[in-house]
């Protein structure tokens, strides 16, 4: 069966990329190998466009993506894509729910619409957490209610530590129908939110059917929380050495780390790939 054609997802943080932001070269090398025999390589990532479209150039990589956790699924080499969906939550639920940020005098709040960066106030602090992501896309800075007049891709808060689980509560409580949020981990503890029933296996499943390929052909790697669905989806979920333990708990398979090319070793091994070397 490791001979016929496969989808493989590739997460990026923690996952493709290593420590410090880069492809290895082994990794790059056996993605490349895997795709000249013929699988469909994508990337599925909770970044926007514009913080993941260099690593997919970098790979050479003419697949659909998925951004923001699901909430937008498209083609960037084909604007046509049959198959492409975005879908922001509605603007007055963001409004609420900013409205519950200035209660709780959160340190900031970020919101974006596709690659349009919205910031409610300017904030070194969180200008250097997105700084890699925006060397293209300058930020809309001001009180978001008066600047945001779209339904938003995904919204981050950026909230005091002594209110985080409060303003969870709240979003639970007031909320759960329609978003979802995750918390990114220390030490930014950043809140990050986007329409209810998106998630990454979502967009892959919408691939997998695009390219007519079976759920069990479907590998897909990860390290993180928002990484569960597609990870418990595929009929190879690959949990990184470097995972989370409930990610890990939930995988078929392990391998080993983003620093010690995890993707590239199970690669070779499951699909019997050789790599090219240069």
């Amino acid at each position: 069966m490791n001979n016929k054609k496969h989808l493989i997802a590739l997460d990026l943080d923690g996952t493709l990329l290593t420590d410090k932001k880069e492809i290895s070269i082994r990794t790059k090398q056996t993605i490349r190998t895997a795709m000249a025999e013929g699988h469909v390589v994508v990337i599925a990532t909770g970044r926007p466009h514009r913080a993941s479209i260099n690593y997919y150039n970098e790979l050479g990589m003419t697949t659909p993506m998925v951004n923001f956790n699901g909430a937008l699924i498209h083609h960037p080499k084909d604007r046509t894509w049959d198959f492409a969906m975005h879908n922001p939550m509605p603007i007055k639920t963001a409004y609420t729910i900013i409205d519950a940020c200035y209660e709780l005098d959160v340190k900031n709040i970020l919101a974006e619409v596709m690659d349009d960066v919205y910031l409610d106030n300017f904030n070194q602090e969180i200008i250097d957490i997105f700084q890699e992501t925006q060397k293209d896309s300058p930020y809309i800075i001001g009180n978001l209610k008066d600047k945001l007049n779209e339904d938003p891709t995904s919204v981050l808060i950026h909230p005091k530590e002594e209110h985080i689980q409060q303003l969870r509560s709240h979003l639970n409580d007031y909320h759960a129908e329609i978003i979802e949020h995750r918390k990114w981990g220390a030490p930014w503890n950043i809140i990050e939110i986007i329409k209810k029933g998106m998630n990454k296996a979502v967009g892959l499943q919408k691939i997998a059917d695009y390219y007519n390929i079976p759920k069990e052909r479907v590998i897909a790697f990860g390290d993180e929380d928002n990484d569960l669905e597609m990870i418990d989806y595929a009929g190879v979920g690959v949990a990184m050495g470097n995972a989370i333990s409930e990610l890990k708990s939930i995988s078929k398979h392990q391998t080993l780390t983003n620093q010690e090319d995890g993707i590239s070793i199970f690669l070779e091994n499951y699909l019997k790939i050789k790599t090219k070397t240069v």
